[in-house]
């Protein structure tokens, strides 16, 4: 077994011994998981670079990974599932998506119990460190994994590119995506190092001499050299996007973030308490959900199709990949950064569908689960999107026949896929709607306020059921075929009919990029790479509100209050104004209300109903609201237990756009 030992650091009663329904109390236990794998064994082929690795006498590959457990103090109480939270750049996760403990993705504690969904529903929860870059020692869950070397022994080298954009004036960046571990650059004199700029993702870039940039650092009140920092007197301009190419040594074998979730839920199923297993004779079912860039992960493991273990177990039964749109990502890739997120750089983005896809341009074609069906072992799998991946350009091409721009064939029998309409990225939790986030990002307009986490709480009760033969509703999504699903760029005079709305200078696409031949290896050797044509970018058409008709609405949208998008363009104090809010991470959508009154409707030129001319009084409202909450339960894309919740949410929201209106 690839396990070898589960060493624990702590184990103690979870949220002060609070007991969960007819479940109980639960336990929480941290440590480290210490992996040995067999780089020969058919079951890890398609690793990148594996065959690179140290080995111990016995030809093993040695790894390992942080993790926190939370299980039934009775294992038998629990539902006989484990969720594996993807955690998301080193954060948990799950809490906040599926028990409502706040910010789904940096709640101000990660393991609040909140509303208790997954514990009352019995879920054992497995939070597994996979991104090997993470820092250790500041709270985050990370995988300890070792460094490809050559046939001497010594660390690999080769060439790299970095993507940056600010929000404000600096003249630094660290040579990493996000804050991760940087990979240095060999020579900070290196003459063929090379720093481009542009305005959209989709426009050519422009040189930037290489006088006018040096690797340093700010320390100490002085600039002085330093490999893992790029300076530039001048300084990068606040929207701006700007790539660095240069030359490095030092690889992270970072594909054996797959392993690591792999085998770690394997050894939940089936190892002995013998062995080490706490959850021994508990455990016959493994789920995994991963949001936005750990989504991306989940989809990059399906096309590997590395779901079978050594031992010729199957590891995980369902998939929830969340908001990832058609991207993967560097997951698996030489010198690969885990964290970049946007369809503009990522390699290997072909193919989007589960189902068998051509490409007209390279004559490429094949399918997202192709290895998968040659392996088996074949899980469940629901592909979650909202608004704002579609707004990016790519959501659309998992299910378009962009050949001939028809809609692709119906999904695989494993496959479902569902479209949360209107949506932003993450689901909000805060009220009113705010203009500026935590993070300094600013929209034109105040961030979408839906709350779409019932639909995520329906999807895993959906997907558990599933697994165990109850088939899961069907896939909701935009279509060609009916006319929910058009071209972005289409929808411009709607959006722009309603007052105080810009619409984006030019939408963005994803777009086939080049890097070189052996990038089906995991290895970019054309950096930057050459930009070809576009593929097409579709999104959910929309209603006379400006409300989208495709996919799994809400009674947000049904029984509506304001309009509510995907996208939202960056405001001019943080540069940029005709970009997307996302173009390198943080997607956003807005929300605007309807006017309050006719009159003020008439005084401001809106051409949308207003609230009290769509509903006679709040108890209207709340009346229609409980009606369609109630149809999205019957229809099973959302669960009896949150239609109450529903409401409460309802009453607020109409109280105070009723109140303000747009003006």
């Amino acid at each position: 077994m690839a396990v070898v030992q589960l060493e624990i650091s702590r184990r103690a009663p979870y949220a002060s011994g609070k007991s969960f329904g007819n479940v109980g109390t639960y336990e929480q236990i941290d440590g480290t998981v210490h992996y040995a794998v067999d780089p020969l064994h058919s079951a890890n082929d398609g690793i990148v670079d594996l065959d690179l690795a140290p080995r111990d006498s016995s030809g093993k590959v040695w790894f390992s990974s942080d993790f926190t457990l939370l299980k039934p103090e009775r294992i038998e109480n629990g539902n006989g599932s484990v969720l594996f939270d993807v955690v998301n750049r080193g954060r948990k996760t799950v809490m906040g998506r599926f028990n409502d403990t706040g910010k789904p993705t940096m709640p101000s504690d990660p393991l609040d119990s909140g509303n208790g969904f997954l514990m009352r529903h019995g879920y054992s929860v497995l939070f597994g460190g996979w991104q090997a870059d993470v820092p250790r020692g500041v709270g985050l869950i990370g995988l300890q994994a070792p460094e490809a070397i050559d046939a001497d022994g010594k660390p690999i080298s080769g060439r790299i590119m970095c993507q940056f954009q600010a929000t404000h004036f600096t003249q630094f960046f660290l040579l990493a995506d996000r804050q991760h571990a940087p990979h240095p650059a060999i020579d900070e004199n290196e003459a063929e190092a090379s720093l481009t700029v542009r305005d959209h993702p989709n426009s050519p870039a422009e040189p930037i001499a290489r006088d006018k940039w040096r690797f340093m650092r700010f320390e100490d009140a002085s600039v002085e050299p330093d490999p893992c920092h790029i300076f530039m007197e001048e300084g990068f301009e606040p929207g701006r996007i700007y790539q660095l190419v240069y030359t490095t040594r030092g690889s992270r074998i970072v594909g054996l973030g797959f392993a690591a979730m792999r085998d770690i839920v394997s050894f939940l199923k089936n190892a002995s308490a013998e062995q080490g297993n706490p959850c021994a004779g508990g455990i016959q079912r493994a789920h995994a959900f991963g949001a936005s860039q750990s989504g991306r992960f989940l989809r990059e493991y399906i096309h590997t199709g590395l779901n079978t273990d050594e031992e010729g177990n199957m590891a995980l039964d369902g998939i929830i990949s969340h908001v990832a749109g058609g991207m993967r990502g560097e997951f698996n890739l030489r010198f690969g950064q885990p964290s970049k997120d946007v369809c503009y750089i990522i390699p290997k983005l072909f193919p989007f569908a589960d189902t068998e896809q051509s490409d007209p341009v390279t004559g490429d074609s094949g399918s997202l689960l192709e290895r998968l069906h040659e392996r088996g072992h074949m899980p469940r799998i629901m592909f979650t999107n909202t608004s704002a991946e579609y707004w990016r350009g790519d959501a659309a091409l998992i299910h378009t026949n962009f050949a001939d721009m028809s809609d692709a064939p119906e999904e695989s029998d494993y496959v479902r896929r569902y479209h949360f309409a209107g949506s932003p990225h993450g689901s909000a939790n805060s009220f009113p709607p705010l203009g500026t986030r935590e993070d300094g990002m600013r929209g034109q307009l105040p961030f979408n306020i839906i709350d779409y986490n019932p639909l995520l709480r329906a999807s895993l009760e959906n997907l558990d059921n599933w697994v165990r033969g109850v088939p899961a509703p069907a896939s909701r999504h935009p279509r060609i075929s009916d006319g929910t699903a058009v071209e972005s760029h289409t929808l411009a005079p709607k959006f722009l009919s309603i007052p105080g709305v810009a619409f984006p200078e030019k939408v963005t696409r994803a777009m086939r990029l080049d890097y070189g031949p052996d990038a089906k290896n995991g290895r970019t050797t054309t950096l930057p790479p050459i930009a070809g044509e576009e593929f097409p970018a579709l999104v959910a058409n929309v209603d006379d509100d400006c409300n989208e008709i495709g996919g799994i609405r809400l009674p947000d949208l049904t029984v509506p209050v304001a309009t509510y998008t995907g996208w939202n363009l960056r405001h001019p104090d943080i540069g940029a104004p005709g970009l997307v809010i996302g173009i390198t991470g943080g997607l956003a959508g807005w929300v605007l209300p309807f006017p309050a009154t006719p009159t003020q409707r008439a005084t401001s030129g809106d051409p949308r109903a207003a609230i009290s001319e769509r509903y006679s009084s709040k108890d209207d409202y709340v009346a229609q609201t409980k009606k369609a909450a109630q149809t999205l339960a019957n229809e099973r894309y959302m669960l009896e237990e949150d239609i109450e919740t529903s409401m409460q949410k309802a009453v607020v929201r109409y109280e105070y756009f009723a109140a303000n209106g747009s003006r």
